[in-house]
């Protein structure tokens, strides 16, 4: 929910600042480089950047539980205002901008938000848990494993998702 309120907020503040959101998809666009003609390469940057992501989501849960939740509203602002940049750019239609994020988005963001939930699951663990705090941090950390394996191979099939059928889909 965290994510799709700030999905709004971004499209919203891109509606009204319309040069700062292609100034922001233009920072956006040469952090992650250029797109590969081949959709290994994209396969492989797009999980390894997700997998970098949930790691942080993970030990971000460690800072009094916040962290996720942090983070996971900057990337729905983000992406409502990349959604709103390349809609005003023109370039493609607002239909190939929701099938270029639904395929692989209804997998990915609940996977990135799960890699948040195991890391606020260590530290309610260290926090509330049972035992001297060597044990207790042990045992978050287990429990936030387990949590972080499946979010990863969550992501593992997005990024295949999203690499190979979503822009067949979307016709990009």
């Amino acid at each position: 929910m965290i994510f799709l309120a700030a999905s709004f907020i971004g499209y919203a503040f891109a509606v009204g600042n319309p040069s700062a959101a292609m100034e922001a998809l233009k920072r956006l666009a040469e952090q992650i480089g250029p797109i590969s003609d081949s959709s290994f390469e994209n396969f492989v940057k797009i999980f390894t950047n997700n997998s970098m992501v949930a790691l942080f989501m993970l030990l971000s849960g460690l800072f009094f539980g916040i962290g996720p939740w942090l983070i996971m509203a900057f990337n729905g602002f983000m992406v409502g205002l990349v959604v709103r940049a390349v809609q005003e750019n023109g370039e493609l239609s607002f239909s190939q901008i929701i099938l270029g994020l639904i395929p692989h988005g209804v997998i990915e963001i609940p996977a990135i938000a799960l890699a948040g939930v195991s890391g606020i699951v260590w530290y309610r663990e260290i926090v509330r848990g049972e035992g001297e705090t060597g044990e207790r941090f042990r045992k978050g950390a287990e429990k936030a494993l387990k949590l972080f394996v499946v979010s990863v191979l969550l992501l593992l099939v997005a990024a295949f998702i999203e690499a190979y059928i979503t822009p067949r889909v979307a016709g990009v």
